[in-house]
């Protein structure tokens, strides 16, 4: 684009005429807590009760099942280490990585837009109350 480009652009950027699995990957990127769980995974292998603490406000049944649907999209591994009480240890995988690339994509580009989408809302919001 060059920098006196003043035109919307109608083109879409993306295309998925058929099925192209954009809408799993939604609707887990999409959930309240994946995004969470996959950023204290980036840092390295988390055991369940570190997960819990460094993700606030998240119950252990939403961690379970959360830590489950990653397993399952093979996300995250879950490995457990024979001892008493069992030792559960959670990683992600190279799939798993490769996606922390675009969850900071989206959190670069929230920052950058966080005022400008701040503003967009107080002038609707005025906009809404005059009605």
């Amino acid at each position: 684009m060059s920098a006196g480009h003043t035109e919307v652009t109608t083109e879409p950027v993306v295309s998925c005429a058929e099925e192209c699995g954009v809408r799993d990957v939604q609707d887990r990127l999409g959930d309240k807590w994946t995004v969470h769980v996959v950023v204290e995974l980036a840092a390295g292998v988390r055991r369940f009760k570190e997960l819990q603490r460094l993700v606030p406000g998240i119950s252990q049944r939403m961690l379970t099942l959360t830590l489950r649907r990653l397993e399952r999209d093979g996300l995250v591994t879950r490995t457990v280490h024979p001892t008493i009480p069992p030792q559960v240890e959670y990683e992600l995988t190279g799939t798993g990585h490769s996606m922390t690339h675009l969850i900071k994509a989206l959190v670069d580009w929230s920052l950058a837009h966080r005022p400008v989408i701040a503003e967009a809302r107080r002038a609707y919001d005025d906009a809404q109350s005059r009605t």
